[in-house]
């Protein structure tokens, strides 16, 4: 069993080297597809988070000036609250809660999250409109709240979701549609060098078969190839995704505050889950394009072993 295995993976990277150009082309094609992939799977959990700034059905949020009094509170209060025809209900996010806020929204901006503290954060009221109101009435409505006592700006946020979600649809799909081009292109390179291997190979094969080797003895050296291809790519994508991450995240420290760039940046580990998923995605692409190639070896083999029994009795009956 030992001896097995020593030959399986001396088979193995023994391929590697006799094939080092396409072995080289492959796992590079593999690397580029799947950093497309996890490139991809990173942007939409960006969008994910900006969006969620705005999700829960908050359609107009009201920042209050830190300065503002127990008064002019009351008076956007009641103000929320004689609209009830526009608006459906509304909360009030508090000091503590805007400093939450501020700690996930400026993540990436510790220089500019530090700036805001408990005493010169706005505080903010969150306004969900019915669903019977119309769009120019609610942005109306909120022009009209930003002229409040104690208002510091009104947000009204149906412009940026729009926008927000047709960027994650205009990206999400091209990405994702160019991703799964180049792994094609990926499993069929490793296909195309499997099977040059076999062929390389082919009269090897033959006297293992006329010796008694079985098929998955001869069909796993090809599938651990191609297997190897596929990881080392994944392996290749997820470094640099890492380091894309890395300089993407110092980069948006940069950006003015209040860009809405901050939100884009992964800070929840999610970034090493994709790179799972690539290492993941790249192993099933090389098992893929080498189990394709792999199975085809026993055509190839048992026709060259029925050709060569064929010409030795043919050559018997010569003889006679």
């Amino acid at each position: 069993m030992l001896s097995r295995l020593r030959y399986i993976f001396r088979e193995t990277f023994d391929s590697f080297r006799r094939n080092a150009t396409l072995t080289i082309a492959s796992i590079i094609t593999a690397a580029i597809s799947l950093l497309g992939v996890g490139l991809t799977l990173l942007s939409q959990e960006g969008f994910d988070n900006l969006l969620s700034k705005w999700e829960g059905g908050v359609e107009m949020i009201i920042f209050m000036r830190p300065d503002v009094t127990d008064d002019q509170r009351a008076l956007i209060e009641s103000s929320l609250d004689q609209n009830n025809q526009f608006i459906e209900s509304w909360t009030y996010c508090g000091v503590e809660c805007s400093i939450e806020e501020r700690d996930r929204v400026l993540a990436a901006e510790p220089g500019v999250r530090d700036l805001l503290n408990e005493t010169n954060i706005p505080t903010q009221y969150k306004a969900v409109p019915t669903e019977a109101t119309d769009v120019q009435l609610l942005r109306q409505v909120s022009e009209a709240f930003s002229e409040g006592p104690g208002v510091f700006e009104v947000v009204f946020a149906e412009d940026q979701i729009s926008l927000i979600e047709q960027l994650q649809s205009f990206f999400g799909f091209r990405l994702f549609l160019l991703s799964g081009f180049l792994l094609l292109a990926a499993i069929l390179l490793i296909w195309n060098t499997i099977r040059t291997a076999i062929f390389a190979r082919r009269r090897e094969i033959e006297v293992m078969k006329l010796v008694g080797a079985t098929d998955w003895f001869i069909r796993i050296p090809f599938m651990l190839e191609g297997l190897l291809h596929g990881v080392i790519g994944g392996a290749l994508a997820s470094l640099g995704l890492g380091i894309w991450n890395s300089q993407w995240t110092r980069g948006v420290q940069g950006f003015p505050p209040n860009s809405g760039f901050a939100s884009l940046v992964i800070t929840d580990g999610y970034d090493k889950t994709v790179m799972l998923y690539m290492l993941i995605i790249g192993a099933v692409a090389g098992a893929i394009g080498s189990g394709i190639a792999a199975s085809g070896f026993l055509d190839v083999s048992q026709g060259s072993s029925a050709r060569l029994t064929n010409t030795r009795f043919r050559g018997l009956c010569d003889l006679k």
